[in-house]
């Protein structure tokens, strides 16, 4: 159940972003071996005197930053920021313009299904892999 957050500065069109989206959301899938239904992505764009980009990056510098249960493996981890750069880099994107971020949140500090913890729910996917 990962909230995902991409972060540009540059105005896409609709279906680059809609790509960008899905680039997310496939190595999600993949790395951290997801229910199909468990997409919560959102595309934020910011003016570009809102956002900083670091020197040596782009326009094209995109800060994904993601929310999860905490308990994966770093192996798991390295799979997802090695899907993420290879997904983004398919859509023009260059690894050196792409910045990830996990944010591992325990499970009981997420209410979900109503209000309940997440600790204390049957989730229909893995979380220690």
């Amino acid at each position: 159940m990962p909230l995902a957050k991409i972060e540009v500065r540059k105005s896409w069109p609709p279906a680059q972003v809609q790509a960008l989206i899905e680039a997310i959301y496939s190595a999600q899938r993949d790395a951290l071996q997801l229910p199909e239904h468990d997409r919560q992505i959102r595309y934020i764009e910011h003016r570009p005197e809102h956002f900083h980009v670091p020197p040596g990056k782009s326009e094209n510098y995109t800060l994904v930053e993601i929310t999860l249960f905490a308990g994966r493996s770093i192996a798991a981890k390295r799979a997802l920021y090695q899907a993420i750069v290879k997904n983004l880099g398919a859509l023009g994107i260059t690894p050196d313009d792409v910045f990830i971020v996990l944010n591992e949140v325990a499970l009981e500090n997420w209410g979900i299904r109503g209000g309940i913890p997440a600790s204390e729910v049957e989730l229909d996917f893995k979380v220690n892999i």
